[in-house]
């Protein structure tokens, strides 16, 4: 929907020419209409307003309408007031493009770039409303409410704080709320100083990349993953050696007979709800991959996107809170927690790293948004995002169920899947011969968008998994997708 814009003084350029001024006055107009930047309808401003903006006198304004009116490039209303006449034809630009449709944006450049990054994931926002997509939270359950209070609190009580240049690493109240659950919920040893707050996970990965990767870096990757991280680490340079991922997560001998052949500069992971199998990386190999990162001196990466969703048995802590070797660069989101537009990320990572990549976060962004952040702040201070996270906690599990029981019954003949212990998604394996990426196409046109396996592959292979989200939506939606996935079928 469109929304009514807030009227701007209309700048016009009159430098030059022996011309009038309420000539060239005319002359400016008419050239903006002819460019599209003036379109048949707009409203002009008053005379008075566009006098004092051009400080010019305002008869020499009326003198230029008068012209503009005469010539039929206008049309006023004494009520009403000046507007580009409703009828004048469309210019057209070179090439057939209307000067009315027609913005910047559309221009061709006039100088060389790099194409654009390959986009094998489709956009999380694109396309029609569907639950069997990716693993998002649901927004209606996000506490809204409380955050806009606590926003209107902090702005109002800090002011000239907030809204003034601040620390490039984070507003030092969510630095210390973050820290104060990490030490408590996942067994991290940190400070405030320890902790970076970011705008969302990727930036920080973003910040990794340009501290830690030189051209030609090789880093280790799942084989399934994130597609979105590995484009990160290509545009820093660096080369990508995909390592296979199973049951047990992350294949850690395969990674030591890799590590054996090439020098590694870092691997990465996500090995709580290994993303996007599900599979949680085993005590054996959390063990294993650790000391080999301190043998070979590789960074690991962990990436721990949904930590706070898990149903059954106690939640796995992270690889970071048994790293006695300084090898561990922590990162976290607040997206699954609170919701996607809600962008905060953090980083945790040896205090000698850290202080570089606050380097290059002050380079790129100068800062965060401190108002936001010490809104969000408040909300762990009071209590606010733990009673958030436990409600939606019992929520999603419900959902999980749900889904389990409708793919039973409505597919079970053509999946097979273990119902997750945390996570967001569910990760299904189809019957022998069922083309699944067909199956997706099919779905797409009852309005349901599903990624295969393929979307997550390094290699683009097709292999017959779905993955299958489940949080997004109440469980009566969750019931008619699963029976549109079937129709599709």
């Amino acid at each position: 929907m469109n929304r009514p814009v807030g009227r701007w003084d209309l700048t016009l350029g009159l430098e030059g020419g022996s011309e009038p001024l309420f000539r060239r006055i005319s002359r400016a107009i008419v050239a903006e209409i002819q460019r599209g930047r003036l379109r048949p309808g707009a409203r002009l401003p008053g005379s008075r307003t566009l006098a004092r903006t051009l400080r010019v006198h305002r008869n020499t304004v009326l003198a230029a309408y008068e012209e503009l009116s005469g010539e039929g490039w206008t049309e006023s209303s004494r009520a009403r007031g000046t507007f580009v006449s409703s009828a004048m034809p469309e210019v057209r630009r070179r090439g057939g493009t209307a000067a009315g449709s027609h913005n910047r944006s559309h221009v061709a450049a006039g100088f060389d770039f790099r194409s654009a990054l390959e986009q094998r994931v489709p956009d999380a926002g694109a396309g029609p409303a569907t639950l069997l997509s990716v693993g998002v939270p649901d927004v209606r359950l996000a506490p809204t409410v409380a955050l806009a209070r606590a926003f209107r609190r902090v702005l109002r009580d800090s002011p000239a704080e907030l809204l003034s240049y601040g620390h490039s690493q984070g507003h030092p109240r969510l630095r210390a709320a973050l820290a104060a659950m990490l030490r408590a919920a996942r067994g991290l040893t940190v400070e405030p100083d320890d902790v970076l707050v970011t705008s969302g996970s990727q930036m920080a990965l973003e910040l990794v990349g340009r501290t830690l990767l030189a051209p030609g870096d090789v880093v280790a990757i799942e084989q399934l993953g994130y597609h979105y991280a590995w484009r990160v680490f290509e545009q820093h340079g660096a080369v990508l050696a995909p390592v296979a991922v199973d049951a047990g997560g992350l294949d850690v001998e395969a990674l030591a007979q890799l590590a054996e052949r090439t020098a590694l500069r870092a691997v990465y992971l996500t090995p709580h709800h290994q993303y996007p199998t599900t599979a949680t990386l085993s005590a054996g190999r959390r063990i294993a991959l650790l000391e080999l990162a301190r043998a070979k001196r590789f960074a690991v990466i962990e990436d721990d996107y949904d930590h706070e969703f898990h149903y059954e048995g106690r939640p796995v802590l992270p690889m970071a809170s048994a790293d006695n070797a300084g090898v561990v660069l922590y990162v976290g989101s607040l997206a699954k927690v609170l919701a996607p537009g809600v962008r905060l990320g953090y980083l945790v990572a040896p205090r000698s790293l850290l202080r570089e990549v606050v380097a290059h976060r002050a380079c790129i962004d100068r800062q965060g948004e401190h108002t936001l952040e010490c809104a969000v702040a408040e909300l762990f201070e009071q209590g606010e995002v733990q009673r958030h996270a436990r409600r939606a906690r019992r929520i999603y599990q419900a959902r999980r169920d749900c889904l389990a029981r409708a793919l039973q019954r409505e597919l079970g003949s053509a999946l097979s899947f273990e119902v997750p212990s945390g996570g967001l998604t569910l990760w299904a394996t189809a019957v022998a011969g069922l083309d699944v990426e067909a199956w997706a196409a099919r779905a797409r046109g009852q309005g349901v968008v599903v990624y295969t396996a393929r979307q997550y592959a390094y290699d683009g292979r097709v292999r017959p998994h779905l993955r299958l989200g489940f949080a997004a939506f109440d469980e009566a939606e969750i019931t008619a997708w699963v029976k549109l996935l079937k129709r599709a079928l």
